[in-house]
């Protein structure tokens, strides 16, 4: 039996048994629970000189998929990954370093056994994975069994795609994002210029030409800081940043006005993350992965509370349609660990906020004037 067709089977095996009892619990929350078609969801339109995912809305694969915050069964995992499908996401985005090769693996129980063009998948290279049993990481729930070092080199970054492939049991990728070269990575924060210099020379004239094999269609940086996503386009040809944490109701100020028109200059675009801050936007009391939360973060949560009670407005939804303003933004990623999650997102993209709710927010300074609100 071929890896695929083996994937395939197991998955709709597994769906069969796992998804009645998840699909009974999701007729029980509060949210919608009916599936969306892809074409219900916001997407781009008309022409652009660089590549961007035809999907506004997508999956990240960290948080749920890469068990971070708990250990997921494979049974809850399969249920989350379908769920997703059925509420009309199209758009999903893993990497080596989420669960150590774990979410990988996962979102080949969903694409394996789909044709490519049903679907845009991007991972991240900068991270190679290597056997060690009984290895673990603080970041991951469980035990891995891989452990990683990094590699921007050329010929590292081409065996990291080909890794991913394997590991996900698809042909191409459409998005490569050099994974984590940034300052606020710890593992490298006193070398990170280094690391970006082996980049420069390495990883992404390798991507160009990678891109020009047709192999990928777009590249980028995948960080959480501006120098690096700014360093690139600057110093090298890339098409589209995931960029995370650094463009949401809580902080935008940086990157709208010092990253967003260098961007436009180059036609660059964006995929958001984590535009909910890890969650924080939407209840929880982790903020940028961390339950170390500045005070001043905690008190606009509270400013944005107030105000959303007063407009009868989902902080949530105002934080996810806000994030897909921006013109030179092309995606945003909805993380997610469970199926209700998936439901509420999405709901959220087709929800109604008042004009009144931005003008507010601009007026108490929540905003900044200059930053793009939905229609």
């Amino acid at each position: 039996m071929q890896r695929r067709t083996f994937l395939s089977t197991v998955a709709i095996s597994s769906a069969g048994l796992a998804l009645t009892p998840l699909l009974a619990q999701a007729q029980t929350q509060a949210a919608p629970a009916q599936a969306s078609s892809p074409g219900e969801l916001p997407m781009n339109s008309g022409d652009h000189k660089r590549y961007r995912p035809s999907h506004r809305v997508g999956l990240g694969g960290a948080i749920g998929l890469g068990d971070s915050r708990r250990e997921m069964s494979e049974r809850e995992a399969l249920g989350l990954l379908h769920e997703a499908w059925d509420q009309g996401i199209r758009y999903y985005d893993t990497s080596p370093w989420y669960g150590l090769g774990l979410s990988e693996r996962r979102h080949a129980m969903l694409l394996s056994s789909r044709e490519h063009d049903a679907y845009v998948a991007s991972s991240k290279t900068g991270r190679l994975l290597k056997p060690e049993p009984g290895y673990s990481h603080d970041n991951w729930k469980g035990v891995n069994h891989f452990a990683y070092e990094y590699d921007y080199s050329a010929s590292a970054t081409r065996r990291s795609i080909e890794d991913s492939l394997q590991r996900m049991g698809v042909p191409n990728l459409d998005m490569v994002f050099i994974h984590d070269l940034s300052p606020d990575n710890e593992d490298i924060s006193d070398n990170w210029k280094e690391y970006f210099d082996v980049a420069v020379k390495g990883a992404m004239p390798e991507l160009v030409k990678m891109r020009e094999e047709g192999l990928i269609k777009g590249w980028g940086m995948g960080v959480n800081t501006l120098p690096p996503a700014r360093g690139a386009i600057e110093q090298s040809d890339p098409d589209i940043i995931l960029l995370a944490t650094q463009y949401s109701l809580l902080k935008h100020d940086d990157a709208l006005n010092n990253l967003f028109p260098l961007a436009e200059q180059r036609d660059v675009s964006f995929v958001l993350g984590a535009p909910l801050n890890s969650g924080y936007l939407a209840g929880n009391e982790y903020y940028n992965y961390s339950k170390d939360v500045p005070d001043e973060i905690r008190q606009k949560r509270e400013q944005y509370r107030k105000l959303a009670g007063e407009h009868n407005v989902d902080l949530r939804t105002a934080a996810l349609q806000f994030c897909n303003a921006p013109a030179v933004v092309a995606s945003v990623l909805h993380g997610a660990s469970r199926p209700e999650h998936v439901r509420e997102n999405v709901a959220s993209m087709s929800a109604r906020v008042p004009g009144e709710f931005w003008n507010a927010a601009k007026q108490q300074g929540l905003i900044e004037q200059n930053a793009p609100t939905p229609s």
